[in-house]
């Protein structure tokens, strides 16, 4: 995951600088998710931000995909309310740079599930998750988990997200090659996810796009049984509006045991950035708590 070479701008971790597009860029998103063949309800959630909202004019275009943990309890409610949470938080950040609210965003996120959970008296609850928010031409990511983001450019397809799993640290590690992950019996044995711990630390990186490539985000029900150079292949051979479909489907087919789910954004024009001027320095994570908690 996540090579060297070919046709992919190196992926850079920063703080985060203030940002905003100008003019209005053509994004086009499509999702599809299923509860697959062998689970009984679909604990997965997605959200995509209306490309014709102010706040997306305003804070560019926002994309999640949540997994919640099938082994926890309530896994459907934590993916859905950590989505929720996020996109609050994101958009209550007046002022804030992008990675920075990614950031919040996420830890916020983190503490409504977590704080959630003991309301309810559920036990623990988790779930993955995995966010970009396009601002110009640079592509911010946030995640934790093992949802996976992958970049699609000139025919090859690129995992940009580490998994956040005992297998995935073998493979940072070089203890284990990427082309074994898949069908490791500890795959899916999350070392890092929303909502079990009171803290968490998410990856929070940005690149650089360009107008053709497409992002995809997938719970680990698509991309547990589809290889990383397919998704581009996906890509060349079905219509945007055919392709989230249609990898579900061939997932299902190939033997998925999970709940499915991808998020297909086509990039077909980008706004230019410029540096914005923020008016707002105040803001602190409290006032998205407030917010949110009231």
């Amino acid at each position: 995951m996540g090579g060297k070479g070919g046709p992919f701008p190196p992926i850079v971790f920063v703080p985060g600088v203030p940002m905003a597009a100008v003019e209005v860029a053509d994004i086009v998103s499509y999702t599809f998710s299923h509860v697959g063949k062998v689970r009984e309800d679909n604990q997965d959630s997605v959200r995509l931000c209306d490309p014709a909202d102010a706040l997306t004019s305003a804070d560019g275009h926002l994309y999640g995909l949540a997994d919640g943990m099938g082994g926890y309890a309530h896994g459907g409610v934590a993916s859905s309310l950590a989505l929720e949470t996020f996109f609050e938080t994101f958009y209550a950040a007046n002022g804030v740079p992008p990675a920075q609210k990614l950031k919040v965003g996420v830890q916020n996120a983190n503490l409504s599930v977590y704080q959630t959970a003991h309301r309810l008296g559920a036990g623990r609850m988790g779930t993955t998750l995995t966010a970009v928010n396009i601002v110009g031409r640079t592509l911010f990511v946030a995640h934790v988990g093992d949802s996976r983001a992958y970049l699609v450019r000139d025919h090859v397809s690129k995992c940009l997200t580490n998994d956040h799993t005992r297998v995935g640290e073998l493979v940072r590690m070089k203890v284990l090659a990427p082309e074994k992950v898949r069908n490791h019996s500890q795959r899916s044995m999350l070392e890092k996810c929303l909502g079990v711990e009171l803290f968490v630390q998410p990856d929070i990186f940005k690149l650089q796009v360009q107008e053709g490539d497409v992002i995809i985000l997938c719970s680990d029900g698509v991309w547990g049984v589809i290889e990383d150079d397919e998704f581009a292949t996906f890509v060349e051979e079905r219509e945007p509006s055919d392709l989230c479909k249609d990898v579900v489907d061939f997932a299902m087919e190939r033997g998925s045991d999970d709940n499915l789910s991808m998020v297909a954004l086509y990039l077909r024009r980008l706004a230019p950035t410029v540096a914005k001027h923020e008016s707002d320095n105040r803001w602190l994570p409290l006032r998205a708590l407030r917010r949110i908690f009231g």
